[in-house]
C-alpha cells in the first residue's frame, strides 16, 4: 500500500510538473479542443458508414494537428481520446499517437502521428501513413512515416546498441473479418526522421515467419486471442505459440495458441529468439478476467474502454446501422 501510494503521489508529480510548462491560456484552449476532438475521435468508430467515418477521421486529423500546434502541447495528455493510443517513449523523447477506422469488414486502416519533444515547445510532427494495403511483403519491408505498416500501438520499449537509442513497438492490427494480427517492429530516427522495421531480429529459419525479418507478425483466428508482451523482469518480449488448428500452416487466420510461449530478448541490437520460454504466466491469476469493451447489447462500453489494459485483444468497431 506504501508503494501504491508512493507511486501515485510521484505520477501526480509528473502530471504537475507537465501541466506547468504550458501556460493557464494554453491550457484553456487545448481543454477546448480536446472535446471537440473527443467527439469526432467517438464518429470515427461509430460512424453508420465508411462516408461518415472518413468525415469524422478527416475533422479529427485537422482538428488535432491544430490542437498540437499549440505551445507545449507535447505536455498534454489529451487522456480523454478514448479511442486513440497515447504512449509516450520511456525517455519522454516523443510520443505516438495511433487510431484504426473501419472501412469495411475486410479493410481496415491505421492512422497516426509522432509528435518530437522540443526545447522551444514548438511541433514538430510525423504524419504516419498506412500503406500496408499496397505493400506485398509486410514481413519485409522497412520504411518511413510515409510508407508506414500500420498498427495501434500499445508499448513502447527502450533499447540500446552501441550508445544509440531503439525503440521497438508492439502493435495491434484488427487485420480483416477472419483474422487478428500483433507486430514487433524497431522504430529507428535517422538523421532524426523516423523509420520503421530493419534488421534487429535474428530468427532461424523453418518457424512460422521468414528468417530475419524486418518486423515479427503474429496473424491468427479472429475468435482466438494471441498474447504478446514485454516481461521486464525478464528483459523477454513474451509470445504465444501459434498452431494451425486444422494443420493447414498456410492458412494464418486457423491459427490459436497451444499453450506453450516463445519469445525475444535483445542481445547485441538484434531481438534474438527463444524457441521456450517458460515458468511465465500471462496474467496474476489473482486479478479478476480481462473485461470486454462492450456491454451486453454490444455496444461501446467507454468506462471499460478506459479501465481495459494496454494489450488489446480487440479495438471498437463502428455500430452497424439497424
Amino acid at each position: 500500500m506504501k508503494f501504491f501510494t508512493a507511486l501515485v503521489f510521484l505520477l501526480s508529480l509528473q502530471a504537475t510538473s507537465f501541466a506547468q510548462r504550458i501556460s493557464k491560456a494554453d491550457q484553456k484552449i487545448l481543454a477546448q479542443k480536446e472535446d471537440s476532438l473527443k467527439k469526432q475521435s467517438y464518429k470515427i468508430i461509430e460512424g453508420i458508414n465508411a462516408a461518415d467515418r472518413f468525415k469524422a477521421d478527416s475533422i479529427f486529423t485537422r482538428m488535432f494537428v491544430r490542437a498540437l500546434a499549440t505551445k507545449n502541447s507535447f505536455y498534454h495528455p489529451f487522456d480523454s481520446l478514448l479511442t486513440i493510443s497515447r504512449i509516450y517513449a520511456p525517455d519522454s523523447s516523443f510520443r505516438i499517437f495511433t487510431w484504426q477506422m473501419v472501412i469495411n469488414e475486410n479493410i481496415i486502416r491505421q492512422h497516426g502521428a509522432i509528435q518530437l519533444k522540443t526545447v522551444d515547445g514548438s511541433l514538430k510532427l510525423f504524419p504516419l501513413i498506412d500503406k500496408s494495403d499496397v505493400t506485398q511483403n509486410i514481413a519485409d519491408t522497412v520504411g518511413n512515416n510515409l510508407g508506414w505498416m500500420g498498427a495501434v500501438y500499445y508499448r513502447i520499449i527502450l533499447t540500446k546498441n552501441q550508445d544509440h537509442n531503439y525503440y521497438t513497438l508492439l502493435g495491434f492490427d484488427e487485420n480483416n473479418i477472419r483474422s487478428n494480427k500483433k507486430v514487433i517492429e524497431v522504430l529507428d530516427f535517422v538523421d532524426g526522421k523516423p523509420m520503421f522495421g530493419g534488421r534487429f531480429f535474428s530468427i532461424p529459419s523453418g518457424g512460422l515467419v521468414p528468417k530475419n525479418p524486418a518486423r515479427y507478425i503474429m496473424e491468427y483466428k479472429k475468435e482466438s486471442s494471441a498474447k504478446l508482451n514485454y516481461d521486464e523482469s525478464m528483459g523477454i518480449i513474451v509470445a504465444e505459440h501459434l498452431i494451425s488448428e486444422t494443420k493447414e500452416p498456410q492458412k494464418k487466420w486457423t491459427y490459436v495458441t497451444d499453450g506453450d510461449f516463445e519469445g525475444f530478448k535483445w542481445v547485441n541490437g538484434k531481438w534474438v529468439f527463444i524457441d521456450n520460454v517458460r515458468n511465465y504466466t500471462t496474467r496474476d491469476p489473482n486479478l479478476p478476467l480481462e473485461k470486454t469493451i462492450r456491454d451486453d447489447k454490444g455496444d461501446i462500453d467507454y468506462n471499460k474502454l478506459k479501465s481495459a489494459e494496454n494489450e488489446p485483444d480487440s479495438i471498437p468497431k463502428p455500430k452497424k446501422k439497424d
